[in-house]
């Protein structure tokens, strides 16, 4: 059997408004989830990379699986994005060992998802699933007490805020390779 050894990106898609990131705050207008990341992907891979790029990392990319002649089984996997959170708008995705650095230009690369402009922050790069979840654990703690600093919350101050934190680690935590 073989082994398909995978790179998980941890990525932070950062809105601008009128012209300027807004750290800490969601774009009004956009509702992006992970299948509308997925597809900007695909499309700046095919704009900066072509198709023998998207060829390259689509092939890392996927879940799919198809059986060859003599029972080989080869199990393909396309780029995934295994993780979103609206709220914080970090991203968690999972490409192949040999094409993560076609797929981190293409995060790099994107200006907009969906007419919306976002600046992407590649945070963490992982070799396994459970590193990549610590470290988007630890920046969802980030981003939590930025959106506190900003609403000048005093510290023992009870928010929703405290339920987010508990939900999305349990989520995060859930997630298998």
């Amino acid at each position: 059997m073989v082994r398909f050894k995978n790179r998980w990106i941890l990525a932070e898609f950062i809105p601008v408004v009128h012209g300027s990131a807004q750290l800490g705050k969601r774009a009004a207008q956009a509702n992006i989830d992970g299948k509308t990341i997925w597809a900007a992907l695909k499309q700046s891979v095919l704009d900066n990379f072509g198709d023998t790029g998207w060829g390259a990392v689509g092939l890392s990319l996927t879940g799919e699986s198809s059986v060859v002649p003599r029972n080989l089984k080869l199990i393909f996997f396309l780029l995934l994005v295994k993780y979103f959170s609206p709220t914080t708008n970090l991203c968690i995705i999972r490409v192949a060992r040999d094409h993560h650095n076609m797929a981190w230009a293409a995060v790099t690369l994107l200006t907009a998802i969906e007419g919306v402009r976002y600046i992407p922050n590649v945070i963490h790069l992982s070799g396994t699933i459970k590193h990549a979840q610590l470290a988007a654990i630890s920046h969802n703690r980030e981003v939590i007490a930025r959106y506190r600093a900003l609403a000048k919350s005093p510290v023992a101050y009870q928010d929703g805020f405290d339920s987010f934190l508990e939900t999305s680690e349990l989520e995060i935590e859930a997630m298998q390779d």
